[in-house]
């Protein structure tokens, strides 16, 4: 029954010339929004790589990179790439974590930081760096396991006959403290100094290298693909869970399964570059103003708005106070307080 009204609904809506006028809009919009971005995200890529000392033209770059050997560009492949690199992955990754969790839990207010998913990875990773560095190639699995007991903590303690996005956001604040003092905690043990404890505590990718990347690479490239690949289930979790269980799906197992992606993806990133809050919250709301609320679209273009906004985050950072740096997190905590105190002020019905 439920696939004939759908049948109907959509038959009517092909029929139906302004239907169809919206339709064209909405993919032309996506398509603009798209090419911008990426265009965007190439402009602010050979931005990132001139700031500093050293500075390269373009064709300079590329010859650098792929026909003739160049000094400068050898320095900037080794100091600056891994850095730009790795805000691209992490920024794709928290951005697509974040849309996965609000697609689940069913709240547009949720975000890896916010609800102490990064915080919980973050004091994993802090405690096998600071307490078992020889396991330090497997500190992303260790992070994973941390993100997943966050999720289990404030999930479990969320339900109260069913899930309420206000008691989601309180109970994931008050893990998310909770983490966040034990991996303070520890910093403040191991001396506070600028080491890998610090550098996940804080989110400083100051002193990054290929090594890293190549950490993160075999975890966040899959966790991508695996997104979007649930991009179909995350349209049909937008509706009733009996009418999407109608429709062939089960509900709990695939909320699971997008849930450990979720954690994969926000864990994995926490592990390399530390605890990011508000991105995943900011750049799915951008997402939708774009693209649309299609999971198909929107998942792709928020990997790509994720990249852009963490990689801007962190050039923003370390050129804002020569020769000083300032951390992406604290950019992206300075600029989505106040974007989560809006979105908080205009939707009451989050706090019901």
């Amino acid at each position: 029954m439920t696939e004939t009204v759908l049948e109907n609904t959509s038959g009517k809506a092909a029929k139906d010339p302004s239907g169809q006028a919206k339709a064209k809009s909405r993919t032309a919009k996506a398509a603009v929004s798209f090419v911008v971005m990426t265009v965007l995200l190439a402009a602010l890529f050979f931005g990132a790589v001139n700031i500093g000392s050293l500075k390269v033209s373009f064709l300079e770059l590329a010859k650098g990179l792929f026909t003739a050997y160049n000094e400068k560009v050898a320095t900037i492949y080794d100091l600056r790439f891994p850095r730009i690199v790795l805000s691209l992955l992490a920024g794709a990754a928290i951005a697509v974590s974040g849309v996965l969790f609000q697609a689940v839990l069913k709240n547009p207010l949720a975000d890896p930081g916010i609800i102490g998913i990064s915080s919980g990875a973050g004091f994993a990773a802090v405690m096998i760096t600071a307490f078992a560095p020889a396991f330090f190639f497997f500190v992303p699995l260790f992070a994973f396991l941390g993100g997943v007991i966050a999720f289990a903590l404030v999930y479990s303690l969320s339900w109260k006959g069913g899930l309420s996005p206000l008691r989601i956001i309180l109970v994931g604040v008050a893990v998310n403290a909770m983490f966040t003092g034990l991996s303070g905690a520890l910093n403040a043990m191991n001396g506070g100094n600028m080491s890998g404890v610090a550098a996940i505590v804080n989110g400083n990718i100051t002193m990054k290298t290929w090594d890293d990347v190549r950490i993160l690479v075999p975890y966040v490239v899959p966790g991508l693909v695996l997104a979007v690949l649930f991009a179909k289930t995350c349209n049909l979790l937008a509706l009733e869970d009996k009418t999407a269980r109608s429709l062939g799906i089960q509900v709990n197992r695939m909320r699971i399964l997008i849930s450990l992606t979720a954690v994969l993806l926000a864990g994995i990133s926490t592990a390399v570059v530390g605890a990011i809050s508000f991105l995943g919250l900011i750049v799915p709301h951008i997402g939708r103003l774009l693209v649309g609320r299609n999971h198909k679209v929107l998942l792709p273009f928020s990997a790509l708005l994720g990249a852009f906004t963490f990689l801007l985050a962190d050039t923003i950072g370390r050129s804002i106070a020569v020769p000083y740096e300032v951390p992406a997190s604290i950019i992206m905590s300075v600029a989505g307080g106040p974007f989560f105190i809006i979105l908080l002020r205009r939707s009451g019905k989050y706090g019901r």
